[in-house]
């Protein structure tokens, strides 16, 4: 089924697969359909939204020779207009790639998808699995063929909504403010002189920090389950909808593995597309060692976010809370001429090519050598500032204050008409 609707008084593009009918499968007319409305989403620049439940390709559903596939129609809008993939039930074969080619992809505690379902599986391999374990949210969350989960079909649609909200209809125009209220004003942040212990062996909470710095505690996280050293959420700030990437000290001390920055890199590229304003919160000791983070591919990840992020032409504001070294700082935006709107840093932050306690061991240094490297280290924030590292040193106080005012000031400066970034597409 498909047609189109509004939400929150917008247009969008719905297809829906009937499972009740031949499985959901995609004969030649339901080909055409799909394809239909993709191609009538990029016309009118409006949202598409896929909700998943079929067995793909019908056998013996007609040859379709020259006849172009939904795929590519979706693959067009890609980066142009937002695109939104639920799966509902079990999702096989061409239907279930609808989803990974989308923006944002969610599913009910009851889907599944997959290449192919069980009984293929059992054919062709001989493995005996069921269609939970085969492509249930315990598998499509931890591979990231998924983002989010809801417990049934109305969480699921009501999270398409909420998710739909922060973004514009196409990325021919710019993100819709909210009415201003009392929790859009300017104000202090002095709970995060709590929140934010001083001392870098302290863990903490990054979500408790985005509780405070944006309007409201209700934004949005993408992928809560994949990557979760680094926390990628849609917020408001003043009203002014905002793409959150923020370390989270509270997983692997906040360094950087391959799932969280292939996790930041997909966000960063959805969110430039549809010129949400970026805002990082760094918090991290570089990059995640070791022998199985190297085989996880973490330099091809943190370089593919590092390209993102540099790529990324809409307003980008950084803070660095406690510290950002090596790699894990540049992939994070704390770079100069890097674009940044502004960049802040709290007074005693540490930064640098590593800690000076790695540094020290690493060089078997002395005791007075390890000293001066300790006292350089807390010296750090100071003399990147002086050196222009940072635009500003600010009291935690002032954090939402400092964003908010360098993200009018950023606003302010769209003159033009909003058009879509120069890029091919949003790599999956």
């Amino acid at each position: 089924m498909v047609g189109s609707g509004s939400i929150s008084g917008s247009p969008v593009m719905l297809g829906a697969e009937d499972f009740t009918t031949l499985a959901g499968s995609i004969g030649p007319g339901g080909n055409s359909k799909r394809y239909r409305i993709a191609e009538l989403a990029l016309r009118d620049k409006t949202p598409l939204v896929m909700l998943l439940e079929g067995a793909g390709f019908r056998p013996g559903g007609g040859h379709y020779g020259r006849a172009p596939t939904d795929l590519l129609a979706q693959a067009q809008c890609s980066g142009k207009v937002p695109t939104v993939a639920a799966v509902l039930g079990p999702s096989a074969g061409h239907g279930a790639l609808v989803a990974p080619v989308c923006d944002f992809r969610i599913m009910s505690t009851q889907g599944a998808i997959f290449t192919a379902g069980p009984p293929v599986v059992k054919e062709s391999t001989g493995e005996d699995i069921s269609k939970e374990d085969l492509g249930g949210p315990v598998t499509a969350l931890p591979s990231g063929v998924i983002h989010n989960v809801a417990e049934d079909d109305g969480a699921v649609i009501a999270d398409i909504r909420r998710y739909l909200s922060y973004f514009p209809a196409s990325a021919w125009s710019y993100p819709s403010p909210l009415p201003p209220d009392e929790y859009s004003e300017p104000r202090p942040t002095p709970e995060l002189l709590d929140i934010v212990s001083r001392d870098n062996r302290r863990v903490y909470d990054m979500r408790a920090v985005l509780d405070v710095v944006f309007d409201r505690p209700d934004w949005f996280e993408v992928q809560p389950q994949y990557g979760k050293a680094i926390i990628c959420a849609l917020a408001h700030l003043g009203g002014h909808p905002v793409a959150v990437v923020a370390n989270q000290p509270n997983v692997l001390a906040g360094s950087i593995d391959a799932d969280a920055a292939d996790k930041a890199a997909h966000f960063i590229m959805v969110a430039d597309s549809f010129h949400l304003p970026l805002i990082f919160f760094a918090d991290n000791p570089g990059m995640l060692p070791g022998s199985r983070s190297e085989r996880s591919g973490v330099l091809r990840a943190g370089a593919r976010m590092f390209a993102a992020q540099t790529a990324a032409t809409t307003v980008k504001l950084h803070v660095t809370l406690r510290k950002a070294y090596g790699f894990g700082s540049m992939v994070m935006s704390l770079l100069g001429f890097d674009s940044q709107s502004a960049t802040f840093a709290y007074p005693g932050a540490t930064m640098g090519a590593m800690s000076a306690a790695a540094l020290g061991r690493a060089t078997h240094a002395g005791e007075d050598v390890t000293a001066k490297l300790r006292d350089a280290e807390l010296q750090a924030s100071y003399r990147s500032a002086e050196s222009m590292g940072f635009d500003e040193l600010i009291d935690p106080r002032e954090t939402r204050d400092a964003l908010l005012a360098s993200l009018l000031r950023s606003l302010s400066a769209r003159q033009a008409a909003a058009e879509p970034v120069s890029r091919t597409a949003i790599l999956p």
